[in-house]
């Protein structure tokens, strides 16, 4: 089961991978009428909160850039971005190897208990790594939505 569960990911990550490359880097930070955040922030965000879920409740050292939580972490904004934030490159890179870390350490480690739960902003409690890294998907796919809607509103414009 765990193989599926990495080529699963594999198969979300793709489809998150392939969305960078494709979207102009001159939309990604155009914030639409109805939107709170960009194309950048959500991209950035999805490797962020996918980063905290994995490595950073388990107690593990995070491997993004130090600023990505005050750029893309939950109730951020790029209103108050104070420096300027990182290329779709270096996000993408960020996406890309992030998912050979994520399988290197959670293989064989699916039901190892946290440190200690983990509620998240939802109201969301997690107990194991596979329960937090398997919401990542859905928090993946959440944000590619967003993304989606955001691009598709700003498209006619370029």
């Amino acid at each position: 089961m765990e193989q599926t569960i990495f080529e699963h990911m594999e198969t979300v990550r793709g489809i998150t991978e392939k969305s960078i490359k494709r979207i102009p880097e001159e939309m990604a930070d155009i914030i639409p009428e109805g939107f709170n955040n960009s194309i950048r922030w959500n991209f950035g965000h999805i490797a962020f909160v996918q980063e905290k879920l994995v490595f950073g409740i388990s107690g593990e050292e995070m491997n993004v850039p130090k600023n990505y939580e005050q750029l893309f972490g939950a109730g951020t904004k790029p209103a108050d971005w104070t420096e300027p934030p990182h290329t779709f490159d270096e996000i993408a890179s960020v996406l890309t190897e992030q998912k050979s870390r994520i399988k290197t350490f959670l293989h064989g480690r699916m039901e190892h208990k946290l440190p200690s739960p983990f509620t998240n902003r939802g109201g969301i409690t997690f107990y194991t790594t596979g329960e937090a890294f398997l919401f990542g998907f859905y928090h993946e796919a959440l944000h590619m939505e967003t993304i989606k809607q955001i691009y598709r509103s700003i498209a006619k414009q370029f």
